[in-house]
């Protein structure tokens, strides 16, 4: 064997769960300023039942995404060889992105 090569339990992830944490970090700060402007423009004419129950569902899903994001910069923060992002958490996460995108074409048409 070569010496740069490495064998599967000798992995170094190097800066890779950094760049990671970092990601979910950035991603989370975007979706905080799609909530928040989803919200402004749900009751920029004035509070109505339905502004208000878009403004609702936006604030719930942001908050169900960063519940999932927090628990996995937790993860990645603590060092060492990082879990995998479970099934349950990466769907719960895909599926806030696209619910909350989905309700902001709601909020443009």
């Amino acid at each position: 064997m070569e010496p740069h090569q490495h064998t599967g339990n000798d992995r170094d992830p190097g800066l890779q769960p950094e760049r990671t944490r970092l990601a979910w970090r950035r991603t989370t700060l975007a979706g905080t300023v799609a909530t928040v402007l989803a919200v402004k423009a749900a009751l920029h004419n004035g509070p109505s039942a339905p502004g208000i129950a878009v403004a609702a569902l936006c604030c719930a899903l942001w908050l169900a995404f960063l519940a999932v994001a927090h628990r996995r910069i937790r993860v990645l923060a603590e060092g060492g060889e990082p879990t995998t992002l479970t099934p349950r958490h990466a769907g719960t996460a895909a599926l806030c992105t696209v619910a909350l995108a989905a309700c902001a074409v709601a909020l443009i048409l």
